[in-house]
């Protein structure tokens, strides 16, 4: 039941990026641009996804546990290490470069594949690099430190 769960809940986040013209580069790219054409649909659409989110988490954390899992999974770690920090830059810069992020490019993927394709590649690769040992080996020193 936890797969199907999963699977449909994606499918309701693709739906709604896709509703929203979020997998759409040039309208992230607009809301990005505040001293040219500033769209502000995307602060809407953040900002109602915001909403959700708190009232979700107010229904939810008062339960003993989740629906489809033993129990919640909190972060536990409160360090800030090399990782965390070029990590979610490296996120910034792809995101105002391209207007994509990776929700958005699977949903964009999966509706226009050519449009979004060596973007896509180029996202699982990073994906894939990321979880490897080269990657791991290069910040060793920040994690034992």
């Amino acid at each position: 039941m936890k797969y199907i769960s999963t699977f449909f809940i994606g499918l309701l986040f693709s739906f709604g990026l896709i509703i929203s013209g979020m997998i759409n580069p040039t309208k992230v790219l607009g809301f990005l641009d505040l001293f040219g054409q500033w769209d502000p649909s995307l602060a809407f659409v953040m900002g109602g996804a915001v909403l959700v989110t708190t009232v979700g988490y107010r229904l939810l954390l008062p339960k003993d546990k989740p629906m489809f899992a033993e129990k919640f999974s909190h972060p536990t770690r409160t360090d800030i290490d090399t990782p965390l920090i070029v990590g979610p830059a490296l996120f910034g810069i792809g995101w105002g470069l391209v207007g994509l992020c990776p929700g958005p490019a699977f949903a964009a993927f999966a509706a226009t594949p050519k449009t979004v394709l060596v973007f896509f590649v180029a996202m699982v690769l990073g994906m894939y690099l990321a979880r490897s040992s080269w990657a791991k080996n290069l910040f060793i020193k920040t994690r034992t430190a």
